[in-house]
């Protein structure tokens, strides 16, 4: 039952413990976005390096103001008109844990449109690390069922929801804001 699973994930979540869980895109590894020892965890479970960033999920773009300093206007329009998920690169980040932001105080920031995503979101309150559930390195993985074994066993918790569904899902569409208003495809 997704309540069910909802709690088993936000008590892992409240801990500092690390999630496989699903997404609106791939799957992810997740974990609160402003405990820096759980952001470390995800790091060295993935062999990534702490100068990669990472991206957050948020349920409602009504939260954007909480993490980013200044949202340009041109951010709403973006989340509202975008057919497929969408991240945007944002600067000034704050409120994160500091490992969770690039170095140039950039954080990537999906508001995620997924059923289970959004009711941890509204229950945890705050936001989520998301990275692919994957050896940084490796190929993304397409399905629950191409997840290495090496990322299963390193988690604390796998939600179990979503394991079944073969959607040949994809990353989200990746935007940096610039000044002005500017944009930039960085994946799309």
């Amino acid at each position: 039952m997704l309540r069910d699973e909802v709690s088993k994930a936000f008590e892992v979540l409240k801990e500092g413990g690390l999630i496989l869980y699903p997404t609106d895109t791939i799957w992810g590894i997740g974990c609160d976005a402003t405990n820096a020892e759980a952001v470390d965890k995800v790091f060295k479970l993935k062999g990534r390096s702490g100068e990669k960033s990472l991206i957050i999920l948020l349920d409602s773009h009504s939260k954007l103001q909480s993490y980013i300093k200044e949202v340009p206007e041109i951010a709403y329009d973006l989340i509202e008109f975008a057919e497929n998920p969408l991240t945007i690169i944002y600067t000034g980040a704050k409120n994160l844990a500091s490992n969770a932001i690039s170095g140039d105080g950039t954080i990537g920031v999906r508001i995620v449109k997924h059923e289970f995503c959004t009711q941890l979101l509204q229950r945890f309150r705050k936001p989520l690390i998301s990275t692919s559930a994957n050896i940084s390195g490796e190929s993304s993985p397409a399905s629950f069922f191409d997840i290495s074994p090496l990322i299963k066993d390193g988690v604390d918790y796998i939600v179990n929801w979503d394991q079944h569904v073969v959607t040949g899902a994809k990353p989200s569409t990746i935007i940096k804001l610039e000044s002005g208003g500017k944009f930039s495809f960085i994946r799309k």
